[in-house]
């Protein structure tokens, strides 16, 4: 495996607890979590050891890299989450689990995934929109998955809900090493909608 120096400590990956139907959904989650390896970057993710949660999770930590699963108390049980490798984070709940996941990570990547990766991952999009914080956030367009999301989110800007700028904090790619690329290069998103804002603050500490 080629090694190549990355600007990224740890990086958040979203995903599903669930495979999907594909095998390329499959594919790119060993194929990040090996991309990951390649440019000795640790990952931060929701805990757990099933879908594609466990592929990229086992993935990095047999490649040698530390691995981070924060995972609320209440989900920590093998039936509902396999077992997690690595170390394991238990938070209180969710909210604190997504800010727990924020704060231990250098940018964001979703995978393919369900309702709970896409709520992830508008949170963070939300978050720099904000000003809240200026890490690079990507979309691993695997087949194409997120086509309809992206469809949406043009359809928002052409409409007027959300300002042009804005489109550009969504990193894009299809393929794992070409997305890193990709992020090595993000310049973050300046247009503030607010200078001077409050809440998570404590939770969000280290922005």
């Amino acid at each position: 495996m080629t090694m190549r120096q990355s600007r990224f400590k740890r990086i958040c990956v979203f995903c599903g607890s669930s495979q999907g139907k594909k095998r390329s959904y499959h594919d790119a989650a060993i194929e990040l979590g090996n991309e990951l390896v390649a440019r000795s970057i640790d990952l931060v993710y929701g805990g757990g050891s099933i879908g594609l949660m466990g592929l990229v999770s086992q993935a990095v930590y047999d490649g040698g890299r530390h691995v981070i699963g924060v995972i609320p108390k209440t989900l920590m049980t093998p039936e509902i989450s396999g077992e997690t490798v690595g170390e394991v984070r238990p938070v209180a709940d969710m909210h604190q689990r997504k800010a727990e996941m924020a704060r231990q990570s250098d940018a964001f990547i979703a995978l393919p995934g369900g309702y709970g990766t896409l709520e992830e991952l508008l949170e963070v999009i939300t978050w720099a929109q904000l000003g809240i914080h200026h890490k690079p956030v990507g979309l691993l367009n695997v087949d194409g998955y997120y086509n309809s999301l992206l469809t949406f989110i043009d359809k928002a800007v052409e409409e007027g809900f959300i300002n042009p700028s804005a489109r550009r904090i969504i990193v894009l790619a299809p393929t794992a090493q070409e997305l890193m690329d990709k992020l090595e290069e993000y310049v973050p998103y300046h247009d503030r909608v607010a200078s001077t804002l409050n809440w998570e603050i404590d939770h969000l500490a280290g922005y």
